[in-house]
């Protein structure tokens, strides 16, 4: 998709030519940063939206607020402008985002009698498991939610707890200073949120599995903790008895995941009203529709987002575009180094999931978190 619309931009226009180069490195980061170093980096370059700090704190990046219209900033969803911002400055724009929710087997809820949740009326905590209760005594039901744990200790993990925490009031760091985990990561909230996700394991009502990853495929789960790039084979394997349902509110109001990949101009580009035209060539409504109607992801543009057959209104994946639209989506913390933040939370969460303790799990997760930020900056006062 992106070569197509490269050669477009190219043909439609002969004062810039845009080239491509593969960007599939075993380690993205450390090659940009090895490359910066020589002052040899391409004028565009995509970035993983947790990663934007990374790359504009030692200056890699320029901001884009003047290139960026009111019209177009209006236009975009609330995450898009989220994901892209470090320290006041917008340096990132993307196609699309990501969502994350609650995808259902209708037959097996309709058999349990719960109610459907909506973005504007979620399941409550208490409900959310008192309904995780009844879908375990339907039959054909192993056990009643996937949370997708097979994903092992990688971004998922951060990406798709990380709102437990903010449900309950906690965080992954201090997102006033951002100079510590302490009393944010293992505060009593955050310990709140992760005893009540231990406690769905020892439940029964989700399970520890590993080794297979099609447990909702199969119909043996009845609910899956997952994102949007999951609706293809779940259609497939489901047809009309798949429905997707807002992730619910656990006293804090609906949190959800967000970011994906977004396109940065370098602080070296030596055109950058160039590079600028190419990305806002790629912003248009049109593109962002041929994009995210090729690889499902969510429109970045409200504009296009009307006119998309999977998120437009009543649209299969509408409620991934509510939960952005309304706000609910929470960026991973825009600090240098958040590779160290998911890092030891998903360490932590595998050995939550493991029956740890949560305690010391999130402990020494926010040991690591501040240690690092001191190794960043000594001038950093790592405990408040």
């Amino acid at each position: 998709m992106l070569k197509a619309s490269t050669d477009n931009f190219n043909r439609l226009q002969h004062r810039y030519k845009i080239e491509l180069f593969s960007s599939n490195y075993r380690n993205y980061a450390d090659w940009v940063k090895s490359v910066a170093l020589t002052g040899g980096l391409p004028c565009l370059l995509e970035v993983d939206g947790p990663y934007v700090a990374d790359f504009a704190w030692p200056g890699y990046l320029q901001p884009l607020d003047k290139f960026v219209s009111r019209d177009l900033r209006n236009d975009l969803l609330p995450s898009i402008i989220a994901q892209g911002t470090y320290d006041g400055r917008l340096y990132t724009l993307g196609q699309f985002d990501s969502g994350l929710g609650l995808w259902a087997n209708k037959r097996y809820l309709e058999m349990a009698g719960v109610r459907i949740p909506t973005v504007d009326a979620p399941w409550s905590l208490s409900e959310f498991e008192h309904i995780l209760v009844k879908l375990s005594s339907v039959k054909g039901v192993d056990y009643p939610l996937s949370m997708t744990v097979y994903a092992g200790m990688s971004e998922f993990y951060a990406y798709a707890y990380s709102p437990i925490l903010q449900g309950f009031g906690g965080d992954l760091i201090d997102r006033k200073s951002y100079r510590t985990a302490h009393g944010v990561l293992d505060g009593p909230q955050s310990i709140a949120a992760m005893k009540r996700f231990q406690y769905w394991f020892k439940q029964g009502w989700t399970q520890p599995i590993f080794k297979r990853n099609d447990d909702f495929e199969k119909r043996r789960t009845a609910l899956s903790w997952t994102g949007h790039w999951k609706y293809p084979g779940y259609r497939k394997a489901l047809g009309d008895d798949l429905i997707l349902l807002p992730l619910p509110d656990f006293g804090h109001g609906i949190k959800t995941g967000m970011g994906s990949l977004s396109w940065a101009i370098t602080s070296t580009c030596d055109a950058p009203e160039g590079a600028w035209a190419f990305l806002a060539y790629l912003m248009t409504p049109q593109e962002v529709l041929r994009m995210t109607n090729a690889n499902g992801a969510v429109p970045a543009r409200k504009s296009a987002l009307a006119e998309s057959p999977l998120y437009g209104r009543d649209a299969p994946l509408n409620v991934y575009a509510q939960q952005l639209l309304h706000g609910h989506g929470v960026p991973r913390p825009a600090v240098p180094g958040y590779s160290t933040i998911s890092k030891s939370f998903s360490k932590a969460m595998s050995d939550i999931i493991a029956g740890n303790n949560v305690e010391a799990a999130l402990g020494k997760a926010a040991d690591d978190i501040d240690a690092d930020i001191i190794a960043r900056d000594p001038n950093s006062q790592s405990r408040q």
